[in-house]
């Protein structure tokens, strides 16, 4: 038989029994669907967890103390808390672009928490951040409405503020109200001179529950001379983080005469480093996703394997006759692997169809992200899955005697 005929075979082979084929394409689409899903799952939400990193920056250092040096640690009094505690110093030598060529700008912070005021209306902000003007641009923190403070105002002590999205709606209603408006923290009373875009929320605070005011007003009135929470440093370019990191490490280290010996009462948080294990990781959740949903193409290949072998035991007394008649043992193993195999494409076809739908919406909180190599390797795997598990059945038709055939009841 020519190949147009033996495919034409196999389709009134399947068509002859249309429940049956049906089922079977469904238990292969399911497969195929949920491969093609859960790895767009897994995509999604690997690229979100990268776009929110991206979107603090690529190129940023977060230097703080550690619990290393000496026995130092956070809340502990002696002389090694005070030699290791960053200083206002520290960041000035930081931002010496001959001591450190590869740092493009360096911002100090203080961190507090109080209360703010607007009439009769308060907020509790957990955050409140005093810096530098550096520090918008270096954290990817742009201005929404109005404007930032400037290195003059941080110079004189100005009492100006700038909120978060969140912190602006609470006392305002507004956003955009809250620009030029006066807040009381605590005590004192700021203007308002700006309010932050919105941010997407990384985790369970809410990044938009924030204020920020000039370094050295927060110093003065809310949080003392203290040392510093953190310095943020930011690499002049990302391929060259490594590098700043190094001259950072090297530079705290003999500011605060570190011994050799001791291990580094600094933490730097490199941002890049952060981003690639999260990627990492997002790609084994994928790859884990992808393996846990091949299960279902196996348990799809076996109800191949059963379909195909009912078919064959009902077709028996047909195969007889025609082996009787001449049909050679290639032509009836090439009928019945077609078969199988168009069960499975016809089943890959529909559950690529139906994924293609599903990812439109978003599943589990993530927005799926199609990898279009995971659509062609499904349609390839679901036509190995058909001629892998249609082989068995395929070679018992093949092999049967047209005489034991001929016998069958």
């Amino acid at each position: 038989m020519s190949p147009r005929d033996l495919f034409g075979a196999a389709l009134r082979g399947l068509s002859a029994n249309k429940l049956r084929s049906l089922l079977t394409v469904l238990g292969v689409s399911i497969g195929v669907g949920a491969v093609i899903v859960l790895v767009a799952v897994g995509n999604g939400s690997g690229k979100a967890v990268q776009s929110r990193l991206e979107a603090m920056g690529t190129n940023l250092l977060t230097v703080s103390t550690s619990g290393g040096g000496g026995g130092f640690a956070r809340g502990q009094a002696g002389p090694s808390a005070q030699q290791y505690a960053l200083t206002l110093d520290d960041a000035t030598a930081l931002a010496d672009r001959r001591l450190a060529p590869d740092v493009a700008s360096v911002a100090p912070v203080m961190t507090s928490s109080g209360t703010a005021t607007n009439g009769d209306t308060n907020y509790t902000i957990n955050q409140v951040i005093g810096t530098t003007p550096a520090y918008l641009p270096a954290t990817n923190t742009p201005v929404g409405s109005g404007e930032s403070f400037t290195q003059e105002d941080v110079d004189a002590t100005e009492r100006v503020i700038v909120l978060g999205q969140t912190t602006a709606t609470e006392l305002f209603g507004r956003a955009q109200a809250a620009v030029g408006q006066t807040v009381k923290l605590g005590a004192v009373d700021f203007v308002v001179r700006g309010v932050l875009a919105s941010k997407d929320s990384t985790g369970f605070n809410d990044p938009n529950a924030t204020a920020i005011v000039p370094i050295s007003t927060l110093r003065a009135t809310q949080a003392g001379y203290g040392a510093l929470s953190q310095i943020v440093v930011q690499a002049a370019d990302k391929d060259r983080v490594d590098l700043a990191q190094a001259e950072v490490t090297q530079l705290l280290t003999a500011r605060h005469q570190v011994p050799a010996t001791t291990t580094s009462p600094f933490r730097i948080t490199n941002s890049a480093q952060i981003l690639q294990t999260s990627q990492d990781t997002a790609a084994t959740f994928t790859a884990l996703l992808a393996t846990v949903a091949a299960i279902s193409l196996v348990v799809g290949g076996i109800g191949v394997t059963n379909i195909m072998l009912v078919t064959v035991t009902e077709r028996t007394r047909e195969i007889g006759i025609r082996k009787a008649l001449g049909a050679r043992r290639r032509t009836i193993l090439g009928q019945f692997l077609i078969e199988a195999t168009l069960l499975s494409l016809i089943g890959g076809a529909v559950g690529v169809a139906a994924a293609l739908i599903m990812t439109q919406f978003q599943l589990a909180g993530v927005t799926p992200v199609l990898v279009p190599s995971s659509i062609a390797l499904a349609l390839g795997v679901s036509a190995a899955v058909g001629l892998f598990f249609g082989s068995m059945p395929a070679h018992r038709a093949a092999g049967l005697r047209p005489i034991d055939a001929l016998r069958h009841e």
